[in-house]
């Protein structure tokens, strides 16, 4: 079979398990393109608003104020005088004031529901012409249905509008609160609003998100706060010249921070990278279910921020379909502190809370939805992503790993072509990064530095990569990132593989919640490669009891195997103590072996995984040269087995075997099957000789 056929088994077996879940929990959104890239990221204007807006209770505008520094007290009384006089009572209205480019709306101190927008939709905005996303109960609406419905799905729509912005007035992001209360998709969506700025407030309590940001060239969100949302707090999309700045995000059950399907600039140029589309500085993302998600997230510059109190600190995919810009690719993560992100919220599933409304959840209380499948216990996840840089982050106090890299065929994104299917991940480089560390220099390490299935082209890690899966890593060269990386391979380690095809079959839902993954709470011999170790050492375990059996009571030329006397002097006798000895040791080895293969599984330890391959192999190249003479075929096929089992072991502890399409796990593997059912056979043939021939005719046989 060559190697495209065997990408198309692989991509037929990933497409009934990770295309349905993709396409459930997928951002849906309308067709979109990639802003011409003209725009520029907005600067902050310090001058008088354009438009106020407040509310008329002056006793709670005061109450709110009360704590304010005296200046910003004084400077909020006067503009609520103004307001009083000439402002707004909501955002929306002060939006639809806007008729020109460059206009400033300042929001008072206070909470706006909004209330005009809560309206149920009628007449056309009732019936919209557009199909229903494949969850959540929405419609995918075109720019023009949202122009002409505005409300049907935003608390606040700002549409087409260029280089506005919106700022709260008061000490901090809290002061100025904008709710949705579950009522909306989104509490404020900017959609094709070029220049567009948001400062100072917060948004909350959407069934989507908080903040999303579409097909927009240059924004800014500067010091806004966004929470307890069913998805995302910050969503941008499709945009360019987009800045991240002093933000912060959490109760969400997706990403905190989603920068997706940025723009695509750097698509084709190595890690020559002359600008990012987007920049995320100073922000933390906390107590989500991810603290950063990228599907798409191409062109992203993240750095200095905060991730800790998550599921997965952060995540860049290649997974969904219909994001442009995948596969994904050149994000740079950079001096982040990436912390104890092992929350583990699928127990809300489990017990029913999410299965309420949004809005008696209790998302205000802790609780958080998950609407991902991803391993809990991770400081960042790369599924299906290239060119991506991991420098100098601060990661520390994962229970599971500080990073995670696995590959995605480009069939659960929607690409059916074969040469596509192997095209991720690729060429992510790993460099100066401090692990199990924290900046007070206390010691919390990570329960691995780096999970890596093995597949991809020229990734590489730095020389100083403490413990990982596998034991050794190929390492960066300084000079020339593009020579970086040791192996060229098309599919993952095969029980890697099989277990992230499982865990995968993921649905918040229904819920579903794969069994034996240790994703979602399987542990020790419950977890599906322990399972797949178990139920192979079970069958390793009997063949090798067997062939042991048959060596100690084979009768030769009158002589039992193993005895001690040799009486006739027959050199046949002394062969056959021989060929017993081996069979004995090589059966003591592998029994080792194959108790330390699952006890490596149930604990997730690669370097005793290895061992325990090197055990293995020490019982058939024993059993094969004992075996040799008598049945060569089969003999020398089970040192074959053995020789492809210390290969497997010196990729996975020594060096990664370079430059080979299939690592050595995966012929070993298919080998170590075929050679099973030929032991079968073997040990079948010998007991029928056994009970049919007489001493005299048991001669060495010819053949296998």
């Amino acid at each position: 079979m060559g190697p495209m056929r065997r990408i198309a088994s692989v991509v037929a077996l990933a497409s009934g398990l990770l295309l349905s879940a993709g396409v459930a929990f997928a951002h849906e959104e309308r067709e979109v393109s990639f802003p011409d890239g003209a725009g520029t990221v907005p600067r902050l204007r310090m001058g008088e608003p354009d438009v106020l807006v407040c509310k008329a209770d002056k006793t709670d505008f005061e109450r709110r104020i009360a704590k304010f520094p005296a200046a910003l007290q004084e400077r909020n009384r006067d503009l609520f005088a103004k307001c009083q006089e000439d402002g707004v009572r909501h955002l929306q209205e002060a939006v639809d004031r806007v008729d020109r480019p460059g206009m400033t709306i300042a929001i008072l101190p206070g909470l706006y529901r909004e209330e005009p927008s809560h309206a149920t939709p009628t007449g056309d905005c009732a019936r919209l012409p557009a199909r229903w996303a494949h969850h959540g109960g929405y419609q995918i609406l075109s720019f023009e249905q949202q122009r002409r419905c505005p409300h049907n799905q935003n608390l606040v729509a700002v549409l087409g509008k260029e280089d506005l912005q919106i700022e709260g007035t008061g000490a901090d992001p809290l002061d100025v609160v904008i709710d949705a209360e579950y009522r909306k998709l989104n509490a404020i969506r900017a959609d094709r609003a070029d220049g567009v700025y948001f400062k100072n407030f917060t948004a909350q309590r959407t069934t989507f998100n908080s903040l999303y940001v579409l097909e927009t060239d240059g924004f800014v969100i500067d010091q806004v706060l966004t929470r307890w949302n069913d998805e995302y707090g910050f969503l941008t999309f499709a945009s360019d010249h987009g800045l991240y700045t002093d933000c912060e995000s959490y109760g969400n059950g997706d990403g905190g921070l989603y920068p997706g399907s940025a723009s695509d600039i750097n698509d084709g140029r190595g890690h020559d990278v002359p600008r990012y589309a987007i920049e995320i500085r100073r922000c933390k993302s906390h107590d989500n279910a991810l603290g950063y998600s990228g599907t798409a997230g191409d062109s992203v510059w993240v750095h200095d921020n905060e991730f800790y109190g998550n599921m997965v600190g952060a995540t860049m995919d290649s997974l969904w379909p219909s994001h442009p810009g995948l596969p994904q690719n050149h994000a740079r993560f950079e001096n982040n502190k990436i912390y104890d992100n092992n929350r583990d919220y699928y127990g809300y599933l489990r017990n029913g809370t999410c299965a309420k409304p949004s809005a008696q959840r209790g998302y205000e209380q802790g609780v958080v939805c998950p609407q991902v499948g991803v391993p809990s216990g991770t400081g960042v996840l790369v599924a299906g992503g290239n060119y991506n840089v991991f420098a100098a982050n601060r990661i520390w106090g994962h229970r599971r790993a500080a990073f995670q890299l696995f590959g995605v065929p480009a069939f659960i994104r929607g690409e059916a072509a074969l040469a596509k299917q192997a095209d991720t991940s690729d060429f992510n480089r790993y460099e100066r990064n401090v692990f199990g560390v924290t900046p007070a220099g206390e010691r919390r390490p990570n329960g691995l530095d780096v999970w890596w299935d093995g597949q991809g082209t020229g990734n590489c890690w730095q020389g100083d990569t403490g413990t990982s899966s596998p034991a050794v890593l190929p390492v960066c060269a300084d000079r020339a990132p593009e020579l970086s990386g040791g192996t060229n391979r098309l599919l993952a380690e095969p029980v890697k593989l099989i277990k992230l095809y499982m865990c995968a079959d993921f649905s918040a839902s229904e819920p579903r919640l794969p069994a034996g993954c240790d994703w979602f709470g399987a542990s020790g011999l419950g977890k599906v490669e322990a399972l797949l170790a178990l139920g192979g050492s079970v069958v390793l375990g009997l063949l090798a009891g067997l062939f042991w059996w048959r060596s100690r009571r084979r009768p030769e030329a009158g002589v039992r195997f193993g005895g001690e006397d040799d009486p006739s002097g027959n050199a046949a006798a002394a062969l056959m103590r021989r060929r017993h000895r081996l069979i004995v040791a090589g059966t003591l080895a592998g029994a080792a072996g194959l108790v330390l293969d699952v006890v490596a599984a149930a604990v997730g330890s690669p370097r005793q995984a290895g061992v325990a391959l090197l055990l293995m192999a020490a019982w058939w190249l024993c059993l094969g040269a004992a075996l040799r003479d008598r049945r060569p075929v089969f003999g020398w096929f089970t040192v074959v087995v053995g020789v492809l089992a210390v290969a497997d072991a010196f990729d996975r502890l020594v060096h990664l075997v370079p430059f080979v399409p299939l690592g050595p796990g995966w012929v070993r593997g298919l080998l170590t099957g075929i050679w099973a059912v030929c032991a079968v056979v073997v040990l079948a043939l010998r007991e029928r000789r056994s009970a049919e021939e007489t001493p005299a005719e048991a001669a060495p046989s010819p053949t296998g």
